[in-house]
C-alpha cells in the first residue's frame, strides 16, 4: 500500500508529542476535484453544513458568525466561496461519506503501523473557505492534523501554556463552559510557530496549542482531523478535573505545577463526574446571524442588531 505521508525516522518517534511538518499527495486526488467537492457537498447532510463568515480584526473573535445556508446546493456555494467571504465546514464527515471514511481509516491505520501510536475519536472535517478568510485564535481539546489540499493560508501555532492560555481558559474550553476562542494579543506572532502552509502539505502540533489561520489570496481546500490518543484522553480529563476542583471547591490547580502523583485521582474525579451527568458549563449553541442571499451566496444579509464586519484591520 501506498503510505499517504512521507515519514521521516524523527517524525515516526515525535508524532503526538512534538509539532511536526509532514508532505502529502492528496491534493493531486481526485476526490478534491471541484466537481468531487460539489457533488460531496450536495451528498452530506443538509442540516449538519455549517456556514461561517468572520469580521477582519484577529483580536475581535465575537465577529465569528454562523449563517443559514437557504438552498443553496453544492455549486452554488462553492461560487459563494470564491466570490465572498465564507467558510464551510462538513463536521465529521467521514462518518457520513464511504470514501472519505475509507481514506481517514487509512490515515489512522498508516499513523499506527508508523508511529506505533494508537488513535480513537477519529473525525474528519472537510473545511472550503474564501480566499482573505480567518480562523481566530482559538485551541482544541483533541489532537489535530491539519491538511492542505487546495490553497495557501498561514498558519500560527503557539505553546498552550501562559500566557498564551491560561488554566482557567484552557478548563474552560474543556467544560464546555466558553467557546474553543481566546483571547488574542498580536504581539504573541513573535513566539508562534508560522507556516505558510501550501498544497501537499500536513501540520499536526501538540495537544492544546492555541492556533490561528489566514488564508491567502486563493480558496483553500482543508483536511482538519481531530483525534484522541490514550495518553491525549488522559490530560483532557485532568484538565476537566482541574477546572471542577476550581470552580466548586475554590483550589487554584495548575497543568505545570500541580503534583503528578495527584493525575490518576482527577482521571477518575474527572470520570465519576461525567457519569453523573457532567459540569453543567451552560456555554450557549452558536446561533445563526445572517442568511444568503437567495441569487448570490457571497451575498451576506446579516439579522438586525449584528455588528457587521468591516475590512478596517486585516488578519496577516
Amino acid at each position: 500500500m501506498i503510505d499517504i505521508l512521507h515519514w521521516t525516522d524523527a517524525q515516526k518517534a515525535a508524532f503526538s508529542k512534538e509539532n511536526l511538518h509532514f508532505t502529502h499527495d492528496l491534493d493531486k486526488s481526485p476526490l478534491f476535484t471541484d466537481e468531487a467537492l460539489i457533488a460531496l457537498i450536495d451528498r452530506y447532510p443538509r442540516d449538519k453544513l455549517e456556514v461561517f463568515t468572520m469580521g477582519y480584526d484577529p483580536t475581535n473573535w465575537g465577529q465569528w458568525y454562523l449563517g443559514r445556508r437557504g438552498n443553496h446546493d453544492g455549486r452554488a456555494l462553492m461560487e459563494g466561496v470564491r466570490a465572498g467571504r465564507l467558510w464551510l465546514n462538513l463536521r465529521k464527515v467521514n462518518h457520513s461519506d464511504a470514501e472519505i471514511g475509507a481514506l481517514c481509516e487509512a490515515m489512522f491505520a498508516e499513523i499506527k503501523a508508523k508511529s506505533g501510536v494508537s488513535t480513537l475519536k477519529q473525525d474528519l472535517g472537510l473545511l472550503i473557505s474564501s480566499p482573505r478568510a480567518h480562523v481566530f485564535y482559538h485551541l482544541d481539546i483533541p489532537l489535530v492534523t491539519l491538511w492542505q489540499i487546495r490553497g495557501v493560508k498561514h498558519v500560527y501555532v503557539y505553546p498552550p501554556e501562559a500566557p498564551f492560555v491560561s488554566d482557567h481558559d484552557l478548563e474552560g474550553v474543556a467544560l464546555r463552559e466558553s467557546d474553543e476562542q481566546l483571547r488574542f494579543s498580536p504581539e504573541w506572532d513573535a513566539q508562534a510557530t508560522k507556516v505558510e502552509f501550501h498544497p501537499g502539505q500536513m501540520l499536526t502540533w501538540v495537544q492544546n496549542a492555541p492556533h490561528r489561520i489566514v488564508n491567502q489570496d486563493s480558496v483553500n481546500v482543508s483536511l482538519s482531523i481531530e483525534f484522541m490518543t490514550p495518553k491525549a484522553i488522559w490530560r483532557a480529563n485532568v484538565i476537566y478535573a482541574n477546572g471542577c476542583l476550581r470552580r466548586w471547591f475554590g483550589l487554584n490547580p495548575s497543568m505545570s505545577k500541580s503534583p503528578k502523583f495527584l493525575e490518576p485521582f482527577k482521571v477518575i474525579f474527572a470520570r465519576i463526574v461525567k457519569m453523573r451527568g457532567g459540569f453543567n458549563g451552560n456555554k450557549s449553541p452558536l446561533k445563526p446571524r445572517f442568511t444568503l442571499d437567495a441569487s448570490k451566496a457571497e451575498v451576506l444579509h446579516f439579522d438586525d442588531g449584528v455588528e457587521v464586519p468591516t475590512a478596517e484591520k486585516q488578519a496577516a
